[in-house]
């Protein structure tokens, strides 16, 4: 039985994306570093901020990750208005709340990043609870964030859903025991199915409780139909919905 459904933020329940990557650049700019488009894709593949400050900036203390992070999320937040939900994603919160599902996100971003965005976008209210990266050690893929997240949902993972669109959230999430569907908002579907994506959906204005119920590991997946892709793809990997 389906009890609980945990989001990634970025490019999942927001599109936050462009906007991630541009208070990326500008920051970096800063510092005189110029980064092109091809080593910002580091950023969007779940990975907590000091493991990004490092990659880019190279040995850093701990103090530091700390205060250039805060640099960077004040580049983050004079640019959030141009932050949007996913199609959908809204109606598909208050669904599950409707049903009596529990709500978490799991995210590598920081909290104070992960409360302004949430709060910003009036998305606080819809779910119960928030882990972030400032709550583990280790960032995705590791499976720390996922468990912690279960553990504070009272939840066995396999009663639970991820919801990721990166490489190394659903390997995060398959690390800790949860069944996981794939959102194809910057990576290929065929990319995400290849490391273990039940599904891949373009956006959430076709998901229904009864389709989601189906991608738990004791339930039988049904058709394709209304917006999720199953094996055998379509060409595209993607729904057409």
């Amino acid at each position: 039985m389906l009890e609980a459904v945990i989001f990634d933020m970025d490019g999942v329940i927001v599109d936050t994306h462009p906007v991630h990557r541009e208070a990326w650049r500008l920051f970096l700019l800063s510092l005189g570093r110029v980064v092109s488009d091809g080593e910002l894709d580091f950023v969007l593949d779940g990975r907590k901020r000091g493991e990004i400050l490092r990659h880019f900036l190279g040995t850093l203390s701990d103090s530091e990750v700390h205060k250039y992070g805060e640099r960077k999320d004040e580049y983050f937040k004079k640019a959030s208005l141009e932050v949007n939900p996913l199609p959908g994603v809204l109606k598909f919160l208050r669904t599950l709340v409707k049903a009596g599902i529990a709500t978490a996100v799991a995210t590598s971003a920081s909290e104070s990043r992960t409360r302004h965005t949430l709060e910003r976008l009036r998305l606080s209210d819809k779910i119960s609870t928030v882990i972030t990266g400032d709550d583990v050690e280790l960032g995705k893929p590791d499976p720390s964030v996922y468990i912690l997240a279960c553990e504070r949902l009272d939840v066995s993972p396999r009663n639970a859903l991820a919801i990721e669109d990166a490489v190394s959230g659903i390997q995060a999430a398959r690390g800790a025991g949860l069944n996981c569907i794939g959102v194809a908002s910057h990576e290929s579907a065929g990319k995400l199915r290849a490391v273990g994506a039940a599904y891949v959906v373009k956006d959430f204005r076709n998901l229904s409780l009864s389709r989601l119920q189906r991608c738990l590991p004791h339930s039988q997946p049904g058709d394709a139909s209304g917006g999720i892709v199953q094996r055998p793809q379509t060409k595209s990997g993607i729904c057409s919905a």
